[in-house]
């Protein structure tokens, strides 16, 4: 793979590799402005995550949230005592807010295509959380939408994809230096029911939205689908074949999507991608293995280690690391990628912050959205059809 770089002695010297560790390369995501313009955004969602971003932007010197729009009344009163924005029970109030520059969506999955649709009419930029929208059509229409109003920021929520060190891996796998990339082994485990408390019956539906598929893709849209991204963009291509299994299978609680999943990918180049994800036990949280000829790269959430095939180590083609690295891939230690550990969803509102003010160019964009979004979708008719479905049966998302 890769043209530019054939081997580690000459990625070494390209990326400059510290002596206090491996791969340090300039900051991609620095967050810094030349322009001190201030970004006055909506946030439509004040569930935990909207909440979360909202929390987040309270010490942003640069974005300020002016107004917050949910169903939820406690909700609403929560975010609004948080951050002093107007709060609005109706989204499309809140689009008429006066000098509104910017609406980030954090609704449940399946209201974000309609969403989508009235916040470009109404000339807003964009930050729209993952995935992108619900259904294959559907997301297609969002994109034919933006496509009348190009000169909008939109910005898919695929925060771990906007942040630095994921920027870097895929320099590093997109430059050769762990050889050819033979296979993904993706998983993210927790141990839980997933469920949120409901003060009233009233709201179980709004509240614990993704155990319902009406407006839930589940453990692979909420999950699964940050990893999925990040594997078509390093590859360049999208899934030929999809299959999978899952169930509710612990949690007999009344929840439509399934408490497990295991997906397998086959992409045109041969390479499969697996992901597994389950709510029963934790062991290795989050984590993708990308696997190379020459070496293998583990990524968590907040860090990254590359480990030497046992061949290659015995070749000590290492040049220009330091000892201590040379040392650990003799013991057949990992040696970290070193990168920013500031928070990645801080990191991708800083990267949309620059790319509506100064124009720079959006890295989480919106048609990348919408292709994962079509491979989340491919995903559950998989799982839920219990079939192997193919990319080319599928509209395409262009």
């Amino acid at each position: 793979m890769g043209n530019s770089i054939k081997t580690r002695r000459d990625f070494i010297k390209a990326s400059a590799i510290a002596s206090a560790g491996i791969l340090a390369s300039p900051y991609l995501l620095s967050g810094k402005s030349t322009v001190s313009k201030s970004l006055n955004v909506g946030v439509i969602g004040t569930g935990s995550r909207g909440s979360g971003i909202i929390s987040l932007l309270q010490g942003h010197d640069r974005v300020k949230v002016v107004a917050a729009c949910d169903i939820i009344p406690f909700r609403l009163e929560d975010a609004v005592n948080k951050s002093g924005a107007k709060g609005y029970k109706d989204y499309r109030k809140l689009l008429e807010h006066k000098g509104l520059d910017a609406v980030i969506i954090a609704t449940p999955f399946g209201l974000h295509g309609k969403m989508c649709l009235d916040v470009l009419e109404s000339g807003n930029h964009i930050y729209c959380e993952k995935t992108l929208v619900k259904g294959v059509t559907e997301t297609q229409s969002v994109l034919d939408a933006y496509a009348k109003t190009k000169e909008l920021v939109f910005q898919t929520g695929h925060q771990y994809n906007s942040s630095e060190l994921y920027q870097k891996v895929e320099q590093i796998i997109k430059s050769g230096y762990i050889g050819d990339i033979t296979g993904f082994v993706c998983q993210w485990n927790r141990n839980g029911d997933w469920r949120r408390e409901v003060p009233d019956p009233k709201w179980e539906r709004m509240i614990n939205w993704r155990m319902y598929k009406e407006h839930s893709g589940g453990l692979t849209a909420e999950l699964c689908s940050h990893q999925i991204d990040f594997i078509n963009r390093v590859l360049g291509e999208f899934p030929e074949k999809i299959a999978g299994f899952g169930g509710i299978d612990y949690w007999k609680d009344g929840r439509e999507t399934f408490d497990n999943i295991n997906l397998n990918y086959q992409y045109p180049s041969g390479i499969d991608a697996s992901f597994m994800c389950t709510t029963t036990n934790s062991y290795g949280g989050y984590q993708i293995r990308i696997l190379g000829s020459k070496a293998t790269i583990v990524m968590g959430l907040k860090n990254a280690n590359i480990f030497l095939e046992k061949k290659e180590r015995a070749l000590g083609m290492v040049d220009g690391v330091s000892g201590a690295t040379m040392q650990a891939w003799q013991q057949g230690k990992g040696a970290p990628i070193e990168a920013s550990n500031e928070d990645s969803t801080l990191q991708a509102l800083n990267q949309f912050y620059e790319s509506v003010v100064n124009g720079k160019k959006v890295y989480a964009d919106i048609l990348s959205g919408a292709q994962t979004a079509k491979c989340v979708q491919m995903s559950l008719d998989a799982l839920y059809e219990e079939r192997v479905v193919k990319w080319a049966d599928y509209p395409e998302i262009a």
